[in-house]
């Protein structure tokens, strides 16, 4: 256990705040993980994160020893669009979950780069998630980050913080847009009856904007193809904003219509641009995932 006595100029400092300064190879969310497990002490009691610290005080912890994983590493092939020391550029296919949970802990593409990694990566976000940064749903393609060391894990996390990476997706939705370009700002947080799923929540939601463009028309005005950019990363956000404004993407059935034309596994959403500062050079990198096949052939019908 690390003891540490707080300064005259920290005094009035959060103690998450203290922690991220005084860790800075960890996550702020590691820490007030530890926080809230009354893993952190001021002068020998636990405190909650919104403590700010006191003339006196002396602040104890200890971080714990990574956890040895328990998950298989599996030979599952990847398509990789850009590798480093640092970080691994995955371009994920269709019915691939991420990370392991209750009913896949086996097939993810946590699973995938364990084989591919051999151990080598980040294992900040614990023993399901480690090197994942971001997540993107089950049925949704695209491009995604994966961090093979504490540095580069802490330095990309903090960028998803300030929003400061570029995201960029692909879409197609039901109806004709009246516009060219919008923007939703809408609170995202967990349906007040269902809790499976996200919903545009006004009193407990968390900041969402999403930022939109036509791409083309389709088929007689009833679908349109998109680009969304996110400004924030809630979860399912892109679905349930398209959702609040009339627009549900087209294979979506949980934010869409049940019954859903051409035979689509989930959400046609794609994740085609993503662009941040790498976390060893500094210089801005940005990466592009083609469309994928199902994607490309489903606009040719529509057209």
């Amino acid at each position: 256990m690390e003891e540490y006595i707080v300064a005259k100029e920290e005094v009035g400092t959060r103690i998450d705040k203290y922690l991220a300064e005084k860790f800075p190879e960890q996550s702020r969310s590691y820490l007030q993980k530890l926080v809230k497990e009354q893993q952190v002490f001021v002068c020998g009691k636990p405190v909650k994160s919104n403590y700010k610290l006191r003339n006196g005080d002396s602040v104890s912890l200890t971080i714990p020893e990574p956890v040895e994983l328990d998950i298989k590493a599996e030979p599952i092939p990847l398509d990789i669009l850009y590798e480093d020391e640092d970080i691994l550029i995955i371009n994920k296919p269709k019915d691939m979950v991420v990370h392991p949970s209750a009913g896949h802990m086996s097939g993810t593409l946590v699973n995938g780069i364990l084989y591919h990694c051999k151990g080598n990566l980040s294992g900040i976000n614990g023993v399901l998630r480690p090197g994942i940064v971001h997540r993107i749903d089950k049925d949704t393609t695209g491009v995604l980050v994966v961090c093979k060391n504490d540095m580069a894990h802490t330095k990309i996390s903090e960028q998803l913080k300030v929003h400061s990476i570029t995201r960029k997706y692909n879409a197609i939705v039901y109806h004709n847009f009246a516009e060219e370009e919008g923007t939703v700002d809408a609170p995202i947080g967990r349906h007040p009856i269902d809790r499976k799923k996200m919903a545009v929540n006004e009193k407990n939601g968390k900041h969402a904007v999403t930022h939109y463009r036509v791409l083309e028309r389709l088929k007689d005005h009833r679908y349109t193809f998109i680009e969304c950019q996110l400004e924030t990363g809630r979860t399912h956000q892109i679905r349930v904003h398209m959702a609040k404004i009339h627009h549900p993407l087209l294979g979506d059935t949980v934010y869409g219509p049940a019954n859903q034309p051409y035979k689509l596994q989930g959400q046609c959403l794609h994740a085609r641009v993503l662009g941040f500062i790498h976390p060893r050079t500094g210089e801005y990198m940005e990466f592009e995932a083609p469309l994928p096949e199902y994607f490309e052939n489903l606009l040719k019908e529509l057209r």
